[in-house]
């Protein structure tokens, strides 16, 4: 075999790989961060630029769409500029749009600034899961992606509470302004400490782009995320907008894959997809992300909606998740190497699932436990399935195609979550309307329970004011209360979804090849070098 072939498959980083992967954990942590930050802070913005809450989701989902349409030219930019070099420049990047998010004076300049850190964020974490497991040989990989596990789902985790505690204590501005001084940091170490293996350094000659799937990839996902975010107010498919530009949606879609298998430069290649072991794992962990970052939307909204949770302490109601997921990394990082990954993964699931399904047993009555124990549970679950998952996706692919599978898994992973996050709100809406129609049947005078609360009611109003006026104020109450039911509803049938579709792929797993069966299949016997 010839040198250069070995030295794709066999390099390794001079030195201390952790030193090495060191400014990739930290650009990795900022960017999933800044995924979740600013979920809490939402009213706060709404009411600065006087939108809508449904309005202020687009603060969110601008950030995940730019990013994925980032992520598949990740290896393009990789090999015309270099990749250390076009990773030091998305961190530029995003620490600039961080400051024009926090100087924003409309929701226009908002989304576009927080598009804009998308763009520059989309390379941070394929680049930084490729050199993360590059770096290490297969039979370490268990710990790196530990790592590299922890950042994925503690920084989200972690962003609510974050972001909570700064604009109860300051101003939302400074969600924004924190990623400054540490982008900046994360820069000069990337420039002082990362190594480029010869297959990721700047191509000599021209470094051609797919201009047309590019620009498919453009389309397709701008119009399925503004289909997705404008649908449940324009009634769907019931609007000649969105019918139309669900139509764009999904030529754009087939488009694009159709230039993808045909064409020889493609911006993507998806030819890893025959790899079953790849496929599924990408599938499985798709659907996580969906459901984390989902959750993590929905349920401080719940909790400052319904229950009257300030900023701070809706995200801190999350923290459990942490501290779960960072018990169990530990844990899995310990049994990696003794167990079959898949049943960790296995069992990581079933724990996300219980959770989500506690979750969608609450009420309104509920004590602070109630909300710790499942949340806890959560971060047990998402701890134990994306250690196993994240290495076991990629545990049959050479290292070259390191940067492209782990581009288009994080680019299926980024849209998931945020379709996971506006279908959510979607959920949460048309299960309200249908709780509520069933349950407005009940305040009618020939219910005896009705009848009895309202003269109750009447009676404690009227001491206070005439008659007529405490009946009123008997029935706003009651019908007020009949609507946080509703919606209360609403949540819990979509946790309940949630659970369910975390259950379904846990057969998957199987599909998975066990990792004590690849023994070492891509290195290079000794007498052929």
């Amino acid at each position: 075999m010839s040198e250069a072939a070995v030295t794709e498959q066999e390099w390794k980083p001079e030195g201390n790989p952790w030193l090495a992967a060191l400014p990739t954990i930290f650009a990795a942590f900022m960017f999933v961060l800044d995924s979740t930050i600013a979920n809490v802070a939402l009213p706060h913005m709404a009411g600065t630029f006087s939108a809508s809450h449904d309005e202020s989701l687009w603060i969110l989902t601008s950030y995940l769409v730019a990013s994925g349409i980032m992520i598949p030219a990740v290896d393009w930019f990789s090999k015309l500029l270099g990749r250390r070099n076009y990773f030091i420049l998305s961190i530029l990047i995003f620490t600039f749009a961080s400051f024009l998010c926090a100087i924003s004076k409309s929701m226009t300049m908002i989304v576009c600034a927080r598009a804009l850190q998308g763009l520059g964020g989309g390379g941070l974490l394929p680049i930084s899961q490729a050199v993360l497991l590059e770096s290490f040989p297969k039979e370490k990989r268990g710990k790196s992606m530990a790592v590299f596990g922890m950042v994925v789902v503690v920084a989200p985790i972690i962003g609510p509470v974050l972001g909570g505690w700064i604009t109860d204590n300051f101003d939302w501005t400074w969600v924004f302004l924190i990623n400054l001084p540490i982008g900046l940091l994360t820069a000069y170490l990337a420039y002082e400490l990362m190594q480029e293996p010869p297959y990721a350094k700047k191509q000599k000659g021209n470094v051609s782009i797919d201009v047309k799937g590019f620009l498919f990839l453009i389309i397709w996902l701008i119009s399925l995320q503004v289909v997705l975010d404008k649908g449940n107010n324009l009634d769907w498919f019931n609007s000649d907008f969105i019918r139309r530009l669900a139509i764009v949606s999904v030529i754009s879609m087939i488009l694009f894959f159709w230039s993808q298998l045909t064409n020889k430069k493609s911006l993507l290649d998806l030819s890893v997809f025959k790899d079953k072991t790849f496929a599924a794992g990408t599938i499985i962990q798709c659907v996580i992300q969906a459901v984390l970052l989902a959750s993590v939307a929905l349920l401080p909204q719940f909790l400052q909606m319904l229950m009257g949770y300030s900023a701070f302490l809706s995200g801190l109601s999350i923290m459990p998740r942490g501290i779960g997921a960072c018990i169990s990394m530990v844990v899995c990082g310990m049994l990696t190497s003794k167990v079959d990954n898949r049943l960790l993964a296995a069992i990581g699931l079933s724990f996300v699932g219980l959770a989500s399904w506690w979750l969608g047993n609450l009420n309104l009555q509920i004590a602070s436990a109630n909300i710790a124990i499942p949340n806890f549970l959560f971060g047990i679950g998402m701890g134990f399935a994306m250690i196993p998952l994240v290495a076991l996706s990629v545990i049959t692919l050479k290292n070259n195609q390191m940067t492209n599978a782990s581009g288009l898994q994080n680019l299926l992973k980024n849209e998931c979550g945020a379709i996971g996050t506006s279908v959510a709100g979607t959920f949460v809406s048309r299960f309200s309307q249908i709780h509520q129609h069933y349950l407005v049947d009940n305040l009618s005078q020939l219910n005896t329970v009705f009848q009895v609360k309202f003269n109750a009611m009447v009676g404690t109003f009227s001491t206070l004011t005439d008659s007529v006026t405490a009946q009123a104020m008997a029935n706003y109450s009651i019908y007020g209360n009949m609507l946080k039911q509703a919606t209360l509803w609403g949540y819990m049938e979509t946790f309940r979804l949630y659970a369910l579709a975390t259950f379904i792929i846990i057969p998957l797993i199987l599909v998975i090849r066990k990792s004590g069966l690849v023994k070492k299949k891509h290195e290079v016997p000794i007498e052929e070098l």
